[in-house]
């Protein structure tokens, strides 16, 4: 007989009384991973109260490819997927992509996967997230945004895809308390109006990018009203954004000026 409060039922209980949106798929994975109904206890108890699962489990499924979460690390989420997709659309056989604020590597390694032909790095300037992302196998270096590659790699980029921070400082307070409370602010932070980062990202690809190459970031809200512009002012083209099924803006692309020398 299983000890009380370590049964299937119990667990997805628990989860659901905490507000958890898929009590029974959590429950699935805190189960498979458990050594032990005390480990079991401990991990649901870090659950219930807010850590992200991927954190207590260790791993997470993005692409369809699981992917290995450190503690502390930004975990992907399913929204970021279609980027993923764009940006192996984007990126031409035997192609070079920089992936910024890579964090675990996932969306490095979906690139990766799809386009093995591809040289694919991803950068991030947290040492934590360096880690991480090497364990899945990426080429991962420490980096504020694209660094050092706008020295040593001019002009040789096809692509630089990025989810970088885009929440504005001032709605860092709307997000869920349990980001507040458990992760690190700094993964959300876009400074005023949340388009600082996306900004610097745009100008130091106009070093990296070859022409032609593509710019391809996560944004929300209504921050293509600044961002468009400012790329078309930095000598982009071909400037467009996506929108998910709901009409919410997701991501903005453009390409570097095919004629820049």
């Amino acid at each position: 007989m299983a000890p009380p409060g370590s049964t299937f039922e119990d667990v997805v209980a628990r989860l659901s009384a905490a507000g958890c949106v898929d009590p029974e798929g959590e429950a699935a994975q805190l189960l498979a991973v458990a050594a032990d109904p005390l480990e079991l206890a401990a991990m649901l108890a870090r659950r219930t109260a807010g850590e992200p699962l991927a954190w207590i489990v260790g791993a997470t499924t993005f692409c369809g490819q699981r992917v290995v979460v450190h503690a502390g690390v930004y975990v992907p989420r399913p929204h970021s997927e279609a980027l993923v997709r764009q940006a192996i659309d984007a990126l031409p056989a035997e192609g070079i992509a920089y992936d910024v604020c890579t964090g675990s590597g996932a969306i490095a390694a979906a690139i990766a996967s799809a386009r093995p032909d591809a040289t694919v790095i991803g950068l991030d300037l947290d040492p934590r997230a360096v880690a991480c992302a090497r364990s899945n196998g990426i080429d991962a270096h420490q980096s504020d945004l694209l660094g050092q590659a706008c020295v040593d790699h001019v002009g040789e980029a096809d692509l630089v895809v990025g989810v970088v921070p885009y929440v504005p400082t001032e709605a860092l307070v709307l997000l869920p308390r349990d980001v507040g409370e458990h992760e690190d602010l700094g993964h959300y932070d876009g400074g005023a109006e949340g388009t600082v980062l996306l900004r610097r990202l745009a100008s130091e690809a106009t070093r990296v990018l070859r022409p032609g190459g593509s710019l391809l970031v996560e944004l929300g809200g209504n921050q293509d009203e600044a961002l468009v512009p400012h790329l078309h002012d930095l000598g982009y083209v071909g400037v467009e954004t996506d929108r998910d099924e709901e009409g919410d803006l997701r991501s903005l692309s453009a390409r570097w000026r095919p004629d820049h020398r």
